[in-house]
């Protein structure tokens, strides 16, 4: 675990520039998976140099999988194929990350060693019963610890089926799980969505060669097949560019052009919930980039009205939701979040969260079981706590932008886990952010 750090955002001028921001760490996670799995040599580029990300890549060599990294953001998978991993000496650590943990229960699933899955203080609070449950209809055999929380004890199992699964929340992360289980499976897979999420497990699998079918809120596989090794190109990272999207957008005079970002329509609701908002934000070049499509973002401040966010793009947006409640606050009206009770079992329960360092800035904000009600309005300074959880504390560094005095934000340690170098790239936009000793 990192050592704490706290931030201070002050408020700033024009945003301006041209921004790259990191790999997208959702596809980085899956292409060590799968090259990891496949049959020959894959090169990876555009890899997200986080502390998630770079767990996954380590639990695979602990698991016998030679990846080189030839230089920063890149790196050379040699493929054991299927059924060439090794079994670990240790426990398999996935830091924080919960998309490595759950994706990982599920590929474990089908090995025929045992293992065991665990990881920091953070990821240790978080249920998985959403996975082990349908893992454990598969055939699975998985001990969780006290509440289905981790770690997880995976155990070699007979053999796995296939199953035909609706999730009772949609969740891109339970759906890759039992995938990626079904590659191991007899029979075939397939899972029913009750919303569409995003679909880079599916995207991946096709472009490593194996057989699958999908189309929004659907997916189905067959076992008995092989992954082929291929080369990856990671798209800018949807999430991380959020944060710049809003702070462009609600700092005056701000124009931002953000390069080569993953647009995945199963990630981008954000943008949608946005424009309703009244935001500026142009697409340039739009074009495809590793199976995925992508294009430079410009935005420039526009102001924002409150609105009711569509439930439709919800599943679309749960990552960003922390970033939505800071344009929120920022909006003249009234701006109305259902539909998002996954955001409270996430690396912290980020409504109440973000609700509660949002009244500390003055805004006005009543929590409901799954969102929020949020009435904008001008923003004081004050001292905020991020609980540890990177998408909370880069959300409250935009606060700090367009607050009345500055901001301190506590416990911005884990930023690392999704943004490596946050700090730098944002002061080189034109952010007055600086990281200090926590008092």
């Amino acid at each position: 675990m990192s050592t704490r750090v706290d931030w201070i955002s002050h408020p700033a001028g024009p945003l301006r520039g041209d921004v790259v921001v990191p790999g997208d760490k959702s596809i980085s996670h899956r292409a060590i998976m799968l090259a990891a799995l496949a049959e020959g040599i894959s090169h990876v580029s555009g890899f997200l140099e986080g502390e998630d990300t770079r767990a996954t890549a380590a639990i695979f060599r602990a698991m016998g999988v030679a990846i080189e990294t030839p230089s920063a953001s890149q790196r050379i998978v040699h493929g054991v194929g299927l059924r060439g991993l090794a079994e670990p000496g240790a426990a398999l650590d996935c830091g924080n990350s919960g998309t490595g943990m759950r994706l990982l229960a599920g590929l474990l699933a089908g090995q025929r060693f045992d293992s065991t899955l665990i990881g920091d203080e953070s990821l240790t609070r978080r249920p998985m019963f959403r996975v082990t449950g349908p893992l454990s209809a598969m055939g699975a055999r998985i001990e969780s610890g006290e509440g289905g929380r981790p770690p997880l004890h995976i155990r070699c199992a007979s053999g796995l089926w296939g199953i035909r699964y609706t999730p009772p929340v949609a969740s891109a992360q339970v759906k890759s799980a039992i995938l990626l289980a079904g590659l191991y499976a007899d029979g075939d897979t397939e899972v029913h969505e009750p919303h569409p999420t995003r679909d880079y497990t599916e995207r991946m699998l096709a472009a490593f060669g194996w057989p699958i079918a999908f189309e929004p809120g659907r997916a189905r596989l067959s076992g008995g097949h092989h992954l082929r090794a291929t080369d990856v190109v990671v798209p800018a990272d949807f999430s991380s560019a959020a944060f710049f999207i809003v702070a462009a957008t609600l700092v005056p005079d701000s124009r931002l052009l953000l390069r080569a970002v993953g647009l995945n329509p199963r990630r981008t609701g954000l943008l949608a919930a946005l424009r309703l908002m009244g935001a500026d934000i142009r697409e340039h070049d739009a074009r495809e980039q590793g199976g995925e499509r992508v294009a430079d973002l410009e935005v420039r401040h526009a102001r924002l009205r409150g609105i009711e966010v569509p439930v439709e793009v919800v599943p679309d947006m749960i990552d960003e939701f922390p970033i939505l409640f800071v344009a929120a606050a920022a909006a003249q009206g009234t701006t109305t979040v259902r539909g998002a009770a996954e955001l409270r079992v996430k690396e912290s329960d980020r409504i109440a969260v973000m609700a509660k360092g949002l009244i500390e800035l003055g805004v006005r904000v009543e929590e409901t079981p799954d969102g929020a009600v949020i009435h904008g309005g001008r923003l004081r300074g004050g001292v905020v706590d991020s609980a540890g959880d990177h998408r909370c504390a880069m959300s409250f560094a935009v606060a700090g932008l367009i607050a009345h005095d500055a901001v301190r934000i506590a416990d911005c340690a884990n930023v690392a886990t999704s943004f490596p170098g946050f700090v730098e790239i944002t002061q080189s936009a034109g952010f007055l952010l600086n990281a200090v000793a926590p008092d």
